[in-house]
């Protein structure tokens, strides 16, 4: 990543441009990852295979339930970069107890909770094109329509988006949909497991959707400074943890290694999304 930052060609290159280069890269990296995965599901066979030929060997196998317990987990995620995502995860830890959670208290404090829901509203409501985006090119086409009719009722009714009057009078749920999903929905793996600075924990296949979405959205049409987009992501994390201010702390607290409980929640989570979808 610092490489291609330090390449003057690529910084002098146009954002549209400089943006599909990254996406091809990631797409490309998701495959690898895949192959990656697959080559190591082959080579756990052979290994299996070998070890049938010994029945010594293979009572050893049968009998040492961590072995199991380890192919089980190599089986449900693929996280090869658990060091770094480990020292990621940290930073990000450090991040919320000394900035965010402290924020939140201000911020909490400052806007009663009515009003935070309003501005969740209203967020929401502004990224309506992204979710209705993917509810197209998942071919959802009767969700499009109620993201489509969310949006026009919300932005008149609803005054710009700060009332959720859809749902509140009409009976019209939200869809929520985003480009990991929709990647998910045509069959692409999830790739590696990421821990991501900042954002937080992600993988492959939901980073290049996180790219994606944000190049869809409203803000980078409308919006040209930098210090504004970053104002307004950042409102809607502080927000967002406004409205669910004890997540994080419970899951540290009654995990015994918080790192493998984040991982296990955000993927089964983001498991169960992709499985709606294809109901």
């Amino acid at each position: 990543m610092l490489n291609k930052y330090n390449n003057c060609e690529f910084i002098a290159m146009d954002p549209v441009k400089r943006y599909f280069s990254c996406f091809i890269l990631l797409v490309v990296l998701l495959t690898a990852s895949g192959c990656a995965e697959k080559s190591s599901t082959a080579a756990i066979g052979e290994s299996s295979s070998t070890m049938e030929q010994s029945d010594d060997e293979l009572d050893m196998l049968l009998d040492d339930d961590f072995l199991d317990d380890e192919l089980l987990d190599e089986i449900d995620y693929y996280d090869p970069l658990e060091p770094i995502n480990r020292v990621f995860f940290e930073f990000n830890d450090k991040l919320y107890y000394w900035v965010l959670s402290p924020l939140n208290t201000v911020y909490s404090a400052v806007l009663p909770q009515d009003v935070r829901f309003s501005v969740g509203h209203f967020i929401n409501n502004f990224a309506a094109p992204i979710r209705l985006i993917n509810t197209l090119l998942q071919l959802k086409f009767n969700d499009a329509g109620a993201v489509m009719a969310r949006f026009a009722i919300n932005s008149t009714l609803g005054v710009y988006g700060f009332g959720d009057v859809a749902w509140r009078e009409f009976g019209i749920a939200p869809r929520e949909e985003d480009f990991g999903q929709t990647l998910g929905y045509w069959g692409v793996g999830e790739g590696i497991y990421l821990c991501l600075p900042v954002i937080g924990p992600s993988n492959l296949r939901d980073a290049v959707g996180f790219v994606t979405d944000a190049y869809s959205h409203p803000m980078v049409f409308f919006v040209d400074d930098f210090l504004v987009s970053a104002g307004y992501y950042s409102l809607d994390r502080v927000n967002l943890l406004s409205l669910n201010p004890d997540i994080y702390e419970d899951l540290k607290k009654y995990s015994l290694d918080p790192y493998v409980s984040m991982r296990q929640v955000y993927l089964d989570y983001r498991r169960k999304k992709i499985d709606d979808n294809d109901e």
